[in-house]
């Protein structure tokens, strides 16, 4: 016994329902080719204009090398890879990346870009025209005892 009965449709609505999808299959794939032709392109994105550029090897996270110089991650630190998506830290140890990066209030390294060869050709600045801190000991011109200098002839320093 057959208790499912298909619906009656006369020619006219079977051949309505059919141009609709025929419709739909045609304007389906429109997104998508776009889509693809956008990715194919690879627009140079825009940085701000404070972003430095560096070069970044994860070392262990949160932990980095900047410039062959020890640096830190921020806790909410961002890196975005070539294509903008968002990379773990974890996934980049051990590799040398061109980047450009910003700093957060604290000068822990708040986001980063890994550059594609299109964006390296951009000039910008580096990390050591950026820095408004150092740390040579180079800077303190302090008298220092030569252990040669008598007791009685020792520079004064101020009390604490």
């Amino acid at each position: 016994m057959n208790r499912c009965h298909a619906p009656k449709l006369d020619p006219a609505a079977r051949l309505l329902a059919g141009a609709l999808l025929a419709g739909l299959f045609l304007l389906g794939p429109l997104p998508a080719q776009a889509q693809a032709q956008q990715a194919s392109a690879s627009p140079v994105r825009e940085f701000p204009k404070a972003a430095l550029r560096g070069v970044l090897v994860v070392t262990s996270p949160p932990d980095v090398k900047l410039d062959g110089q020890a640096d830190r991650l921020s806790p909410g630190a961002r890196i975005r890879g070539p294509q903008n998506g968002l990379l773990l830290s974890g996934s980049l140890v051990g590799q040398e990346l061109l980047v450009n990066y910003l700093r957060d209030g604290a000068g822990l390294i708040s986001q980063v870009w890994v550059l594609t060869p299109d964006e390296a050709k951009e000039k910008r600045a580096g990390a050591r025209a950026a820095r408004n801190f150092l740390f040579q000991s180079e800077v303190d011109t302090t008298p220092r005892d030569d252990g040669k200098t008598p007791f009685n002839q020792l520079p004064k320093y101020p009390q604490q």
